[in-house]
């Protein structure tokens, strides 16, 4: 499997650029999966579901089935957070994984930088970052793409990932 990371600061457009792509992969036949980071605690379930209530009385792991999807849920119960390389390895086979956050990791990836942005771009000491899909044009030591230009990202990780 092949693996782009899509990262940058809060509010740079990270999660509608990973649509876009995942969107675009796909029209083109490749089979795509996204991981996403998240700083934050955030619970999929509805308090009160049976899942939630197994989750609650202390089950490591919970499975929900439906004839439309399964979900596996996983709780950490005080162990450290997985790394991302064991979150790939959970993964079925696919032509592409888009992981959505995970900035300091060592793959390669694409930064969504915003004019306003009250931090730098990543990308200035950053060699792992291809390239920085921006509304304006940072000045970074690797290409500048527009952000809303996801034929041109695409074609961008295509390239560098030999997809």
């Amino acid at each position: 499997m092949k693996l782009i990371g899509i990262t940058g600061w809060k509010n740079t457009g990270k999660t509608g650029l990973v649509e876009r792509l995942v969107a675009q992969f796909i029209a083109e036949g490749l089979r795509v999966s996204t991981l996403k980071h998240a700083h934050h605690g955030f619970d999929p379930e509805t308090p009160g579901a049976d899942s939630f209530r197994h989750r609650e009385a202390g089950a490591t792991e919970v499975l929900v089935a439906t004839s439309e999807r399964w979900a596996l849920m996983s709780e950490l119960r005080g162990a450290p957070e997985p790394s991302l390389d064991d979150l790939l390895a959970r993964l079925a086979p696919v032509d592409l994984v888009i992981a959505e956050g995970w900035k300091t990791a060592e793959h390669p990836k694409i930064e969504c930088w915003r004019a306003g942005t009250p931090e730098p771009p990543r990308a200035t000491a950053d060699p792992t970052i291809l390239a920085v899909a921006s509304d304006v044009a940072p000045d970074v030591p690797c290409p500048v793409l527009p952000l809303d230009d996801t034929t041109a990202i695409a074609a961008l990780i295509r390239r560098e990932l030999d997809l």
